[in-house]
């Protein structure tokens, strides 16, 4: 998922969150130029990287609500997310100037289109990094069973407690100005995405449980939720400016942004198989909630993924905390900290209030990732060149890709939001 993975700093050593990420547009590439930009390899490496994130555990789980002819709806999403891309390299094309995403929502629609694609973007870092809270505190509840603790007589669960500890140890993350090294870190996703896909299959195939679950072949009902999860997954479109506007060969992004779409989609169509073979309809949202946790391969996997929230969750609230000091004047040390502090305890009652963490995956797919990579693409795409184009089979092409786009975004919120209070 692409703004999982926003850690990538903005020239071809990546994007730095001293920068604010979302609302400027970088006048100065003299760095990039200077150093020759970003080469092939190196583009490739940070797209996947971009795209590989969280999403990587509740494909199991997506792929057991539509069933196994979903696989299809994955490589469709695969192809319409690469594609999106690359209509928005055309926009960017169309005026130098143009270095981010919302710079190309103020070219098609002026100030109002980057505001509400800043929009989209922010609340889309807020809900990934309440994910991160959930996510940490399903699988330690996991590794620590039938924990649980009485606090000035309120009766405080495993997973509330593991939520509020993970929290703690997070939030002075979140109080750095220059987060540099945690984007290097970071860039480990790419590897930790491999290393619990190579876990989930070492435990199938000698922890005991096997590859024996048949499945459904298709299931209407959960088609929405897959097609969700789907979107959340392939959803890079954040950085994708950020890629581009960094490489050395510009001319190479294509075929760059095609090599990170086959590989991502390769790892997780894998992830997906597997956990939907060894579980069936009963894999979590999750897929390392369903493994034994007295396995090495088990907590090789559990513990790669309570690893990366740590290192992602701060790259994530940063640009938040920034536009907000900024749009407040906010130049005070103290008051930054508070700000962070703040934007950290809201997200932590959101995670204890709604711990449904692939409901919510669900909904920042369908409400906010088909925005953001299917219908926004093609809405400033057509809009930056109505002048010039001309009625044929890429006009048809996008207009399906935009109907489509809002079938899923309607059904899939409304699933969503539907299943988050039913389970609430």
């Amino acid at each position: 998922m692409a703004v999982v993975q926003s850690s990538l700093k903005h020239a071809h050593e990546g994007w730095s969150p001293d920068e604010p990420l979302i609302l400027h547009i970088h006048e100065d590439d003299s760095h990039s130029r200077a150093t020759g930009g970003t080469t092939f390899s190196r583009t490739c490496f940070n797209g996947i990287n971009a795209l590989s994130g969280v999403g990587i555990l509740s494909i199991p789980y997506a792929l057991a609500q539509g069933g196994w002819l979903s696989l299809v709806l994955l490589f469709v999403m695969a192809n319409i997310c690469c594609y999106t891309g690359l209509l928005l390299q055309r926009c960017m094309d169309a005026n130098p100037r143009i270095q981010s995403y919302p710079d190309v929502g103020e070219h098609a629609f002026g100030y109002k289109g980057r505001v509400m694609i800043a929009l989209f973007l922010y609340l889309e870092l807020y809900l990934v990094s309440i994910g991160f809270l959930i996510l940490e505190g399903d699988n330690l509840e996991n590794l620590f069973p039938g924990t649980n603790y009485v606090f000035l007589g309120l009766n405080i669960s495993g997973k509330q407690f593991f939520v509020l500890i993970a929290t703690l140890l997070i939030l002075p993350t979140t109080w750095l100005r220059n987060l540099s090294l945690l984007a290097y870190v970071s860039a480990g996703g790419v590897v930790a995405s491999v290393v619990v896909v190579l876990c989930v299959f070492w435990v199938g195939a000698l922890g005991g449980i096997g590859f024996h679950e048949g499945g459904k072949l298709l299931n209407l009902k959960g088609l929405s939720t897959s097609m969700s999860l789907y979107a959340f997954c392939y959803s890079g479109h954040a950085v994708f400016p950020t890629l581009y506007t960094s490489m050395k060969t510009k001319s190479q992004f294509p075929k760059a942004l095609l090599t990170c779409f086959v590989l991502c989609f390769i790892n997780y169509g894998t992830m997906a198989v597997l956990g939907y073979l060894m579980f069936g309809d009963n894999v979590n949202s999750q897929v390392t909630l369903n493994l034994p946790v007295g396995n090495l391969g088990s907590k090789i996997a559990i513990y790669t993924t309570l690893i990366n929230p740590f290192t992602k969750y701060a790259l994530m609230v940063t640009p938040i905390a920034t536009a907000i000091e900024e749009r407040l004047s906010c130049r005070n040390v103290s008051a930054s900290l508070i700000i962070r502090t703040l934007i950290v305890i809201s997200t932590v009652i959101v995670a204890l209030a709604v711990p449904l963490f692939g409901y919510l995956m669900a909904l920042i797919g369908s409400f906010l990732c088909i925005a953001a990579s299917m219908l926004i693409p093609c809405i400033c795409y057509l809009k930056i060149f109505e002048s010039s184009r001309h009625f044929g089979f890429e006009l048809l092409t996008i207009l399906g890709i935009l109907v489509l786009g809002f079938v899923i975004a309607v059904m899939g919120t409304y699933s969503s939001l539907q299943q988050i209070v039913h389970n609430l």
